[in-house]
């Protein structure tokens, strides 16, 4: 068993620390790619780094997709590119700048080697890998904020960081996919028992740090499980494929019953990508209807009907009236706006029939949901 040493920014980076964090993806077209010329590599870029005023600080290895993740300081991303160049040629396809804070609430976990290869703290490589949730809630009768802190409470217990967003929803990062699908379980269990009105939507998706493509760390992760909390069906487990395949090889992936969670496959994201696009496009065109969504789907009628009743469990008339509902809780919370402006920012004929569909849906009126809130 290597000598680990605790993994902490506290450990590297001094507290007049100036120069930018910066981390970067190398994807390597080799058949012969071991984890012994990574860390040659590695070596080759500490030897140079002085030149450009770079220092390597760690990096992650995922052996089965051949791709390496480098974090580092440097003066500049061309700084970092220039030392990868001439310590080995294996230059980045991408590189980003990462702030501590980013840092530390998705990547500041496990074990690191003396040669600064990250592991896990079970001695297994560490991929750079993480697992995102997204959880989405709305309490229609404002007798459960209590349900909130419990959720925190979950998350601590099944390893999540919690990464603060700028409305209701609530975030976490897992370094083990198996942790958060435990912890989405826990969570389903703990607001499945609130007896009265209260909607959640729950979503995991596992990426790389740095995509190929993208200026913010995990970009391709975050957007993806937003997208699954936007579109999923209420109180059903979302998760992508790849959070299913990581949990697998995990030491303690869970057993659980398949039929509590809606795996979505790769090719199936592509889908979800565009059908979230077209209908953040049309919600607020009262004549947007299911013919328009299948027509820039590129699908017939009755395929519309199959791929997004398979994918979300609505009928897409049924999807375009919920996505408008749930526009809807967030805009009564703000309370900028009466209830006759939402309706007609959000596509429907009428107040009346707004008023109506709501109710219909969440057992009580928007104007009592909005005075809820601002009290």
């Amino acid at each position: 068993m290597p000598n680990y040493k605790h993994n902490s920014l506290n450990e590297f980076y001094k507290k007049d620390k100036i120069m930018p964090l910066y981390m970067d993806i190398h994807k390597v077209d080799s058949d012969d790619f071991t984890v012994e010329d990574v860390i040659k590599a590695h070596m080759e870029d500490m030897a140079v780094q002085e030149k450009f005023g770079v220092i390597q600080r760690k990096y992650w290895v995922n052996e089965p997709d051949k791709m390496v993740f480098c974090l580092m300081e440097g003066p500049n991303k061309e700084a970092c590119h220039k030392t990868h160049e001439e310590s080995h040629g294996m230059t980045a396809c991408n590189i980003i700048e990462v702030s501590d804070d980013e840092y530390n609430l998705f990547m500041a976990r496990g074990s690191t080697e003396e040669n600064d290869l990250a592991y896990k703290l079970d001695g297994e490589l560490d991929s750079g890998f993480r697992t995102i949730m997204l959880v989405s809630t709305s309490d229609l009768c404002g007798k459960y904020g209590h349900y909130i802190k419990e959720i925190h409470r979950l998350l601590k217990q099944y390893n999540g960081v919690i990464v603060l967003q700028p409305n209701d929803e609530i975030m976490a990062s897992f370094l083990l996919a198996s942790d958060a699908i435990l912890c989405a379980l826990a969570i389903a269990k703990l607001l499945k028992s609130i007896p009265d009105n209260f909607e959640y939507r729950l979503a995991l998706v596992s990426g790389n740090p740095v995509d190929q493509n993208g200026t913010d760390l995990f970009e391709d992760t975050k957007q993806k499980v937003k997208i699954l909390c936007q579109i999923g069906l209420s109180k059903v487990i979302y998760l992508d494929a790849t959070t299913k395949a990581l949990s697998s090889k995990e030491s303690n992936t869970p057993k659980v019953n398949h039929s509590d969670l809606k795996i979505v496959g790769n090719h199936d994201f592509s889908f979800c990508e565009k059908l979230s696009d077209i209908l953040n496009g049309g919600l607020s065109d009262p004549n947007f209807k299911s013919e328009d969504l299948g027509r820039q789907l590129g699908l017939s009628k009755a395929q519309t009907y199959r791929k997004i009743t398979a994918l979300t469990g609505m009928s897409p008339n049924t999807l375009i009236r919920e996505l408008r509902l749930r526009k809807s809780l967030k805009a009564l919370k703000t309370n900028h706006k009466t209830v006759a402006e939402i309706a007609y920012d959000l596509g429907f004929n009428s107040p009346t029939y707004f008023t109506r569909v709501f109710r219909n849906r969440y057992e009580v009126l928007p104007t009592s949901f909005a005075k809820l809130n601002a009290s």
